[in-house]
């Protein structure tokens, strides 16, 4: 599943961000709080005010399914990763299957946008019983693509989902500092560079 705030919420007073998200689960407990353990297989686009740091924030959740099966096209469309501002991939720890499917997204992605903020969840912790993904696997491939990781369960807790997604708004604010940072940097390059070619030929 993938979390996206949707650009018309521009037009909110409140400070918006887009997610890509990947599980129903995760999505539902969010949204309402609550945990539901069966879903209908709808793709959707639901908002959330949240306040972090003393601030509301408005999240736009671009809820989608993914496909279980490795061998076909990434569900991650260029559209939405276009249009998210950080994405979050979920993997149950009683599925390894899953897992690779997250594998395969997580490269799908880094080669379309390589900077994007990415939190990687594994789910499903009070199944520990049924475990067939390690948490040394999960934070492997998490520290391999630059990524964050969590393990959770959205089961047992809503707090543990809210961190992850307090988490990745935090990567979000930071990467967008960076960037006007570096947009910055370059306007100062760019005009000392006119000023010296200037006095050259002079």
């Amino acid at each position: 599943m993938r979390w996206t705030i949707h650009p018309n919420l521009k037009t909110w007073t409140k400070p918006w961000t887009r997610l890509c998200f990947l599980s129903a689960a995760l999505t539902v407990r969010f949204l309402t709080r609550r945990f539901i353990s069966e879903y209908g297989d709808i793709e959707s686009v639901n908002s959330r005010v949240e306040r972090i740091h003393g601030q509301e924030v408005c999240f736009n959740v671009w809820d989608s399914l993914y496909t279980q099966d490795c061998e076909k096209i990434p569900s991650v469309s260029d559209k939405q990763l276009q249009w998210a501002d950080g994405i979050i991939l979920v993997y149950s720890i009683c599925d390894h299957q899953s897992f690779d499917v997250v594998r395969q997204q997580l490269q799908h992605i880094r080669r379309c946008r390589k900077s994007i903020p990415v939190v990687i969840v594994a789910n499903k912790r009070d199944l520990w019983r049924h475990r067939s993904v390690s948490d040394e696997e999960g934070c492997l491939l998490a520290q391999s693509q630059s990524c964050s990781f969590f393990e959770v369960s959205a089961a047992e807790t809503f707090h543990g989902v809210l961190l992850v997604f307090h988490h990745l708004f935090d990567l979000i604010r930071e990467s967008r500092v960076l960037r006007k940072s570096s947009a910055g940097m370059q306007g100062i390059v760019r005009s000392m560079s006119a000023v010296f070619w200037k006095k050259r030929a002079e």
